[in-house]
């Protein structure tokens, strides 16, 4: 089950590198949803004597769009009716769900420091001491996990934006690319963890993969803090 969750992450997460350009708050639109009100939304769609720009992006990963599409489910369910007021409030809840993901992208980052801290003791630790930091380094991996998987969710199925990305090599581009290498890091490191028990020679592929991740991630955040 674990697998197909992480499988289902990265098929997730390769779909947005195509679709979106902004896994974290961006800095590479010309709308800015925390200056963005519904007064400043409708003067640039309410004008009847122009050609009605469209409300949503041409382009959306299909989490956005089974929730936030045209015919997505909180439109069908009118919990989102498609208006340029709506839109603006959808702007704001973007930008909040972005601000957690940035949080937990902070908060998972601790949790992989502190796990190749417990993974190097383990490594050299015999007896019950070996007992007792494995159990630890089990809890810590499921922490990652969950605040990993949390944090991915959070920029898969947040509002889309108005305006696409400029075009070129951006940093937050930068931050996607490597968000793929790390979840691909982030499977391989679970599913060695639970073939080592079995077969004790694959450690070090382990710890290679933890350390790609670790590396990978912390660019990825590094990318769009400085």
């Amino acid at each position: 089950m674990k697998y197909l969750c992480f499988a289902f992450f990265m098929y997730l997460s390769a779909g947005a590198l195509q679709a979106q350009d902004s896994t974290a708050v961006r800095r590479d639109t010309t709308i800015s949803p925390s200056t963005t009100d519904a007064t400043d939304l409708l003067a640039g769609l309410g004008d009847s004597t122009e050609a009605k720009p469209d409300l949503l992006p041409h382009k959306m990963i299909f989490t956005q769009r089974a929730f936030w599409g045209p015919k997505g489910l909180l439109r069908s369910m009118n919990i989102a009716p498609l208006t340029p007021e709506g839109r603006a409030h959808e702007l704001k809840v973007r930008r909040t769900m972005l601000i957690a993901h940035q949080i937990g992208g902070f908060v998972t980052l601790a949790g992989f420091i502190a796990q190749g801290i417990i993974g190097a003791k383990l490594y050299n630790a015999k007896g019950q001491d070996y007992v007792d930091t494995k159990k630890w380094h089990e809890r810590s991996a499921a922490f990652i996990n969950v605040t990993y998987g949390t944090t991915l969710l959070l920029s898969l199925t947040a509002p889309p934006p108005v305006v696409g990305a400029r075009k070129g090599f951006t940093t937050i581009k930068l931050h996607k690319y490597l968000a793929i290498v790390h979840l691909t890091g982030m499977v391989a490191t679970n599913v060695l963890a639970h073939m080592i028990d079995e077969n004790p020679s694959l450690k070090p592929y382990h710890r290679a993969a933890a350390y790609t991740t670790f590396g990978a991630y912390a660019a990825s955040i590094l990318a769009i803090t400085f």
